[in-house]
């Protein structure tokens, strides 16, 4: 394959941010875990993949991954990788003391 391929793919990039999973409550983690979200998410046994879109591409009925979605689109964010081993994000509430994936 030449460079141009490489140049090609990157036109299809689309922003990702990595986030600790305690940003979500208890039942949006088991909703996510259960691969039930009200929006388009891939679980995963860490966290998980949630599509946010841009624009938004839905507004999910849970609140706390609502405002999340908020700060995303604001940012230009595509992707969220939801992660138990990820940083916790200045501003975003977090849930720690709640259950984590079971």
């Amino acid at each position: 394959m030449d460079n141009s391929t490489a140049k090609n793919l990157l036109q299809h990039v689309e922003p990702m941010a990595a986030l600790s999973i305690t940003h979500l409550t208890a039942s949006t983690r088991q909703k996510l875990a259960a691969d039930d979200l009200s929006v388009n998410a891939y679980p995963n046994e860490y966290g998980g993949f949630v599509y946010v879109g841009v624009p938004r591409y839905s507004v999910p009925t849970e609140a706390d991954l609502a405002a999340i979605f908020d700060v995303a689109e604001q940012a230009g964010i595509v992707w969220l990788k939801f992660d138990s081993d990820a940083a916790g994000i200045d501003g975003l509430p977090i849930y720690e003391g709640e259950s984590p994936i079971s």
